[in-house]
């Protein structure tokens, strides 16, 4: 049996069609205008009339959220960790891993690797950390901060079942380029963050990504571009942005979006343990975080990730920027599915898995399926 979704706007990442339907199960078996439809013997027809649909959210940063933490290490609660990412309108994860002993990260690889078999979300690893400079460590406990490591990175990799996809580093260190031909050999995204890498350096790099644009690296001055100028200025640098409004001001965010434009940027939530939960006191890499007013701050006041919906990500960016429904889109699935070669994840088209968001006029999310699977939407402060 398939579900069809009638008379809907549907964003397929492509175009954009405005009174049309989508037929699935556990892929997208068509999807086209109202004029074309053809009823089918077992079709399960539901009518969305007005609604929205957009492809499902890729998060490619994210540590945790609903109690759960990804270094935690442990399967059932990881599985159960991105469960509940569904329900925000998250099908694709990268569980995210910190700066933390040895041991501890291998502990993670080999929990997420073990999620992985059973919850199909998961589809790679970004390792932030522990190879940064301490100087813009951020939240990241500096004493197990440490220079890039081939042998460690690869012994990680391996733990994980090939996972990793994504690692931030700081490029300026001596040893980044051997490090960074790694990455590129093992099909790894190199991403520069809590870095103090200048212009210069970013140009004898290799990174191709930066992890939290403006957070937690040199800023572009008018002497010195820094991390954050060098992304503005390459055009193959994908840049995350974390639209909470506290991470960024709106102003930066719509100064990103202007220099960078949809096709570059990636919404992430770099959410923590406490997204999800009341506010108060909750932990984040053995350190206390105090939760108040959407905000998660160490006792040192330093921000320790977010507590940011995706589904708020969405909306943010567009009431923020002025962009289009269709660019937001790009930002929040298609530009991660054709950089981490997701080719069956970012649009809505036949052969395409069934990851979809259903939302209503004001773009609050209502239903999202993955792989066909139905999840009512979970509203949460």
């Amino acid at each position: 049996m398939s579900i069809v979704l009638k008379h809907a706007t549907i964003y397929t990442g492509e175009d954009v069609i405005a009174d049309g339907y989508i037929r699935f199960s556990k892929t997208i078996e068509a999807v086209g205008s109202m004029s074309d439809y053809r009823a089918q013997p077992n079709d399960e027809v539901k009518f969305v009339n007005g609604k929205v649909i957009v492809p499902g959210f890729i998060d490619v940063h994210t540590h945790g959220g609903y109690s759960f933490d990804s270094m935690d290490g442990d399967a059932d609660q990881i599985n159960e960790m991105v469960n509940h990412m569904v329900k925000e309108g998250i099908t694709t994860v990268f569980p995210t891993t910190m700066t933390q002993s040895n041991d501890n990260i291998a502990h993670a690889m080999t929990g997420i690797k073990e999620a992985a078999k059973v919850n199909p979300v998961i589809k790679g690893i970004h390792l932030e950390g522990p190879f940064i400079a301490a100087i813009y460590k951020g939240a990241q406990p500096e004493k197990y901060i440490k220079d890039p490591d081939v042998s460690l990175l690869d012994h990680w990799n391996e733990l994980s079942g090939g996972l990793v996809k994504l690692i931030t580093y700081a490029p300026e260190d001596e040893g980044s380029r051997v490090f960074e031909d790694y990455c590129l050999a093992h099909n790894i995204v190199p991403s520069v963050g809590h870095s103090n890498a200048t212009r210069e350096q970013m140009l004898a790099s290799r990174a191709t990504h930066v992890t939290h644009l403006y957070n937690a690296q040199r800023e572009f001055k008018h002497r010195e571009p820094g991390v954050t100028g060098h992304a503005m200025l390459e055009d193959n640098m994908y840049a995350e942005l974390i639209c909470d409004g506290f991470h960024i001001v709106p102003d930066m965010i719509k100064l990103a979006y202007e220099q960078k434009g949809p096709h570059r940027i990636e919404l992430v939530t770099d959410s923590m343990r406490a997204k999800g939960m009341p506010e108060g006191v909750s932990e984040l890499g053995g350190q206390k975080v105090i939760v108040k007013d959407k905000q998660a701050r160490l006792e040192t006041g330093n921000l320790a990730g977010s507590v940011l919906r995706y589904d708020d990500a969405f909306r943010n960016v567009i009431f923020f920027t002025g962009c289009a429904i269709e660019d937001a889109v790009q930002m929040s699935s298609v530009n991660q599915a054709e950089e981490f070669g997701l080719t069956q994840k970012g649009k809505l088209l036949p052969g395409f898995d069934a990851d979809l968001n259903v939302l209503d006029r004001a773009l609050n999310l209502q239903t999202t399926y993955s792989y066909g699977r139905e999840f009512d939407a979970s509203q949460t402060d």
